[in-house]
């Protein structure tokens, strides 16, 4: 990298939401300037209190310990203006056949490409959510220059830089990245966006730097790569309970420990779930079938774990009676988020639900969420012994860590009475012996 090349000064974080809002405030924590906007003023005020405007892990402290950094306006291509840098993160909802739509991007584009036109200096626009590949080089390129009646790469800088990052942990993950994919219009735009990242980021990952459409297809690619692990940890899992004295943690600790596999998701539990996972997936399938190829490996991933709830019914069914209720234990679709898109918790909740059965939920902070789609068809425990007090037949479904901290006092004599089914085997050992029946997922009978 030149050395001239330094990180910039102040940047501008489009998009105050779940992944933006803590964004802005790390890179704020690292000693950058940043400049918020977002079309609701109610986020904004928040920001400029110093308060989080949405719920993550860290993210009220790192604001307050940043406010003569962080600031936040409703104005976008102010924003733009004032900012070398502005990252782009709003919301990229999948289409009906997989594909990301562009229609909260390209108004956004919209303003900025008003204030780089306005500008003297140059500016540089990185596209942080994630996109279809082609779109960055195709519909945003065309619609910024349009707008500003300047040239990509030449005027002004354009680079696709999307983020691998967990909700729950985005602080952390945006500040300490395994991979930073760098896809630039231009050298310049390129080195620039590096020297920010090398600025930011606490410790030193690889800075990969490419073209728009490689770092576009390596974004689906990762996701649909991790997912694809997970599903055959989870097959795993199915094999295991079917052999007397199997368990798959022994069976993944032992093939993780090659470095062709390694250790992370390879853990068989419950389905993924999540705002990212599901639809890379599906975006990848859609993307093979406008090349008229098919992503068989991708369209399997997809299939297996969608299929995940209808093997939890079954083991409801196996290990109880009809009319029984039963308690669901994780709501949200990890621990550490409220978030419960692609749930497995809530998608059995509602399937149980469908058939009739009685249910029980709770979780430790996506208990509002599911009630907004659950309504008053399923009770909602204040906590996970009073779930499990409430049910004859349980399933701990997200790994929360007060779960495992549940013990035998905690139920009393109902313990004897009640069927437990533990996806991620985290019930500690006093309470699994109290039970009437403990069945852990991905172990067979001894």
């Amino acid at each position: 990298m030149s050395a001239r090349v330094t990180a910039p000064r102040l940047v501008a974080v489009i998009g105050l939401g779940k992944l933006g809002a803590p964004m802005a405030a790390a890179v704020a924590s690292r000693g950058i300037r940043v400049v918020g906007a977002d079309l609701d003023s109610t986020k904004v005020d928040a920001v400029n209190r110093g308060e989080a405007p949405v719920h993550e892990t860290q993210l009220a402290e790192t604001i307050r310990a940043s406010r003569s950094r962080l600031r936040a306006t409703t104005d976008i291509r102010q924003a733009a203006l004032e900012a070398e840098v502005s990252f782009i993160i709003v919301p990229t909802p999948s289409e009906p056949d997989g594909g990301f739509s562009l229609r909260h991007v390209l108004p956004a584009l919209d303003e900025v490409g008003l204030a780089i036109a306005a500008a003297r200096e140059r500016r540089t626009v990185v596209i942080t959510c994630t996109v279809m590949p082609g779109h960055t080089g195709g519909p945003i390129r065309e619609r910024l220059e349009s707008v500003s009646g300047k040239k990509a790469g030449a005027d002004f800088g354009l680079c696709y830089s999307p983020e691998f990052i967990a909700l729950g942990s985005v602080i952390h993950d945006f500040l300490n990245p395994d991979l930073i994919l760098v896809g630039e219009s231009d050298a310049r735009s390129g080195e620039l966006l590096q020297a920010f990242y090398e600025k930011v980021c606490q410790n030193k990952p690889v800075i990969a730097r490419m073209n728009f459409v490689n770092a576009e297809l390596s974004k689906l690619s990762v996701n649909t790569y991790v997912t694809t692990k997970i599903t055959f940890a989870n097959m795993l899992a199915h094999l295991c309970e079917q052999i007397p004295g199997a368990d798959v943690d022994v069976v993944t600790r032992a093939i993780g420990h090659d470095t062709r596999i390694g250790h992370k998701y390879l853990t068989g539990a419950a389905g993924y779930g999540g705002p990212c996972f599901p639809r890379d997936n599906l975006a990848l399938g859609r993307l093979a079938r406008d090349h008229e190829l098919t992503a068989a490996l991708a369209e399997a991933t997809d299939r297996a774990n969608r299929a995940e709830v209808a093997r939890l019914l079954r083991l409801v069914r196996a290990h109880g009676r009809p009319g029984e209720r039963v308690g669901i234990l994780g709501l949200s679709y990890k621990p550490d988020t409220e978030v419960i898109e692609e749930s497995q918790g809530v998608m059995l909740a509602e399937a149980l639900l469908r058939e009739g059965t009685p249910v029980v939920v709770y979780d430790p902070m996506a208990l509002d969420s599911a009630r907004a789609v659950l309504g008053d068809r399923a009770a909602y425990a204040g906590s996970a012994a009073d779930c499990l007090r409430q049910s004859q037949v349980a399933l701990l479904i997200t790994p929360w860590k007060e779960f495992g901290a549940l013990r035998a006092a905690d139920l009393g004599a109902h313990a004897a009475q009640l069927t437990l089914i533990d996806a991620w085997r985290q019930v500690a050992p006093d309470l699994r012996a109290a039970l009437g029946s403990y069945i852990a997922i991905g172990v067979g009978s001894t």
